[in-house]
């Protein structure tokens, strides 16, 4: 829903306009509570572990007010991402290595990228360790329209500067 109108005539927009297209109770839990930030640190974490508890904050199940059909969630910023664990053999570049597929849509345009690739950059590209966090985050999403609404809450830096200072104001979640 990209926008409703409200009973006293005004146009809503944005995530308003989901919550004002739910049910009535429903909208009114959800409209009472507003999602908190939280801060992340990645450095040293192992990435599915870390993947799991951040869709479990995103999604909003840890909050008394979950509803499985409502955005409810709540806003994620994770810095160090650049630092985090791969386990096992995910870091090899032959064998047994860590796959991340995609098609362009075009016939026989299935690309393939390792970890260490996706990690370190290749020659044409830079590399994006908080690609590898986001896949991981988006695998335990709902495959619904729930799963983009999530991942925009998600925010992912490599490094430990980012741009979210005044909401979180001095947060830090221990996970």
């Amino acid at each position: 829903v990209a926008a409703a109108w409200c009973t006293c005539g005004l146009r809503v927009e944005g995530r308003d306009a989901r919550i004002m297209s739910l049910p009535l109770a429903v909208s009114r839990t959800i409209r009472s509570t507003k999602p908190v930030w939280h801060l992340v640190d990645a450095k040293g974490q192992v990435t599915g572990r870390l993947a799991t508890q951040l869709s479990y904050i995103l999604r909003g199940k840890h909050k008394p007010t979950y509803l499985k059909n409502a955005d409810c969630g709540d806003n994620v910023v994770v810095v160090n991402a650049k630092d985090l664990v791969l386990t096992g053999a995910k870091l090899r570049q032959g064998r047994g290595a860590k796959l991340y597929r995609w098609h362009t849509g075009h016939p026989g345009g299935l690309k393939t990228r390792t970890a260490k690739e996706i990690i370190e950059g290749n020659g044409r590209a830079a590399g994006k360790p908080e690609e590898i966090l986001r896949h991981a985050v988006a695998g335990m999403l709902p495959k619904n329209k729930l799963r983009k609404l999530c991942l925009k809450r998600l925010r992912i830096y490599s490094g430990p500067a980012h741009e979210y200072e005044e909401e979180l104001a001095g947060k830090v979640s221990i996970i």
